[in-house]
């Protein structure tokens, strides 16, 4: 099974300290056992970047842009970045089919990806916002 990474699990692995981190790693490495291929898109590092160069007091984690290019790169190492093609139509398709709105919008655009690239699965915290779509949806706690 193909999976893609939700954005939150990639902080997550950033944040030691965090009570998910523990699960998120654990996970991949239970997908990994599966199929040492795991998924990031163009949409993930965009996602990433703004969460982890944001300051502290706005909810980021207050990294420098050096810093947060140095995350990027070890996050391209060892995760597998689909190449960048157009997502347009699928978006607009889920977006419309589904009625999503505001930041959800965000979600739809990785479903998207994982339309256009065969993806079966997003390993997410966020199961509920993924549930609208015609794809497999694992929540971290789970994967075994």
């Amino acid at each position: 099974m193909a999976v893609l990474l939700d954005t939150n699990i990639l902080l997550r692995l950033l944040q030691p300290q965090h009570p998910h981190a523990a699960l998120a790693e654990r996970a991949i490495e239970a997908l990994r056992r599966r199929d040492p291929v795991v998924n990031i898109t163009a949409q993930n590092l965009v996602e990433f970047w703004a969460v982890i160069t944001r300051p502290i007091h706005e909810n980021g984690l207050g990294f420098t842009t050096a810093q947060a290019l140095s995350e990027i790169r070890a996050v391209e190492h060892f995760f597998a970045l689909l190449p960048e093609v157009p997502l347009q139509k699928e978006w607009e398709r889920l977006i419309t089919a589904h009625n999503v709105s505001g930041k959800n919008v965000h979600d739809a655009r990785l479903v998207a990806a994982m339309m256009v690239h065969g993806i079966d699965a997003i390993l997410t915290f966020n199961v509920q916002d993924f549930a609208r779509y015609p794809i497999s949806v694992l929540d971290p706690r789970d994967v075994r």
